[in-house]
């Protein structure tokens, strides 16, 4: 059974963690830090955009493929998928711009923790399920 869903959607989220690296990265050359922050709050905050969606993205990941490989209906894991791109992305720009949006950053951490609860949820369900169903 080919895994296609959740492959799309790490594929994205790689790119755009990759992204958010380069604005660390860049940020970093600028300032010429090469550890910590130094107290740059510009530098702290990028940092930690950039580490927050390291946090959070890999676990709802996880639980994308997870569901994908035990037949999760189709349409659950694009949901999941959907959400944690717009949230991460939201979240990104909400907290990574001065001054920062707290509505999007709020939204992009709701989307965020609907799909690890949803997720989290469907992958026990799903699990009951099959277990059901193999006897």
């Amino acid at each position: 059974m080919p895994i296609e869903i959740t492959p799309i959607y790490a594929g994205i989220l790689a790119l755009f963690y990759v992204f958010l690296s380069a604005r660390v990265i860049g940020l970093r050359r600028r300032l010429w830090i090469s550890v910590g922050d130094k107290g740059n709050q510009q530098l702290l905050r990028r940092q930690r955009v950039h580490g927050n969606f390291s946090e959070y993205a890999p676990m709802c990941l996880i639980l994308m493929i997870g569901l994908e490989l035990m037949l999760a209906p189709v349409w659950l894991v694009h949901g999941l998928g959907v959400m944690l791109l717009v949230g991460r992305v939201l979240h990104a720009y909400g907290i990574g711009r001065e001054p920062e949006s707290l509505t999007l950053r709020t939204i992009g951490m709701v989307l965020t923790f609907a799909v690890l609860i949803i997720g989290g949820l469907a992958s026990i369900i799903q699990a009951i399920l099959m277990a059901d169903f193999a006897g």
